[in-house]
Parts: structure tokens; sequence; C-alpha cells
């Protein structure tokens, strides 16, 4: 799953969100250099990775892009769940995506300063572009993909993927949709745990 995800599945917990949304960006034992609550976000979204990488359904995604996007599918296709859930926002939270994201983005803003710079500057990217709100249509996603594929170091052509997104559409929606509920069960499970 990407970041709308990794901030849904944190529950009202701000600062595990925050872990949440950041941990890839936080190798090996520098997880100690943050605060406890942050900690267990950074965990949640590492144990969230393994469960969604290894879940049929996401598989079966990853397996209909490889043959053209090779080991970039898994990025694509945590693109595309990140989209359904936008889509289909209502039906998973009270609140609706805009003031969701609206709040979040204030309180992430708040905290910024206390980030290293390169996790400064992909939080400012975050906010600046709205992802969250981008995820809702096809068009955002492009642009959300297209941002991540000039970071690329290799030819990802991720800016192109909404083509498959488009003519394989309810596919990939319904496989979201087996995937999301055992998704948010275990997530639930996970933090009653931390």
């Amino acid at each position: 799953m990407n970041f709308l995800a990794h901030v849904f599945l944190s529950g009202a917990d701000f600062d595990l969100a925050v872990g949440n949304l950041i941990a890839d960006k936080i190798k090996g034992n520098k997880i100690n250099h943050y605060p406890v609550a942050v900690q267990k976000g950074i965990v949640l979204h590492r144990a969230i990775d393994t469960f969604t990488d290894t879940h049929p359904n996401f598989k079966n995604c990853v397996s209909t892009l490889f043959p053209i996007y090779r080991h970039y599918s898994r990025v694509i296709v945590d693109m595309y769940f990140d989209h359904f859930l936008a889509v289909h926002w209502e039906s998973y939270h009270s609140q609706s995506l805009k003031d969701f994201s609206s709040n979040f983005y204030q309180n992430l803003t708040r905290c910024t300063p206390r980030f290293p710079e390169p996790i400064q500057r992909f939080i400012q990217a975050l906010v600046n572009y709205n992802w969250f709100e981008q995820y809702e249509t096809i068009e955002g996603l492009g642009l959300i993909l297209a941002q991540m594929d000039r970071r690329t170091r290799f030819d990802s052509n991720l800016a192109g993927s909404t083509v498959e997104l488009i003519e394989k559409y309810d596919y990939f929606e319904q496989q979201f949709f087996n995937f999301i509920q055992p998704l948010i069960a275990f997530s639930q499970s996970k933090l009653s745990q931390l």
C-alpha cells in the first residue's frame, strides 16, 4: 500500500501515523532516533508491507503487470490500491477525504522541522501536491506516478502505468475489494499489539 493507506491504517494516533508515513525513509537502527509512537508507526508500516507482499490478491495484480513493469510492478499496484481507497474512501472512513487530508497535512506541517532534510522535502511534496486527494482520480494518480518516475534511477515508465489501470480497471478494483478488509483486520490486530 502507498502513503494514503499507511496513514489510514494507523488509526487516530497522529505520531504513529507519521511513523507509518515516513517508514521507507528510515533505515536500520535509525528507528531508535525517533519517539516511541513514531517507532511503532515504522514497525506497523513494515508489517503492513509484509502482509501486502504476501497476500494472493496483491500478488495477482503484481503478476499481471510484471511482464511490462518488472520490479516496479509492486510499486504500481501500491499506487492503484491507494487510488481505489481514495475512490471508495467514504466506505472506510467517517471523515471526508478532503477533511482527513487537510487535518493530517496541517498537523504534519507543524512537526516537519524535527525531521532530517530528505524527509522534510518528502513531506513538503506530499502536502504541496496534495497527494492524498490526487489519488482519487486517474489523472491525479498519473501526476504522482510521473513525479515518482522522474526520481527513479532506471527507466521505470511509472508515468505510463495508468494505461493498464484503465484497461483492467474492474479487475484491479475487485482485487482491491478482496484485499482491503483482511488488511484492515490485520492492521487493527497489529496495532493492538504495539
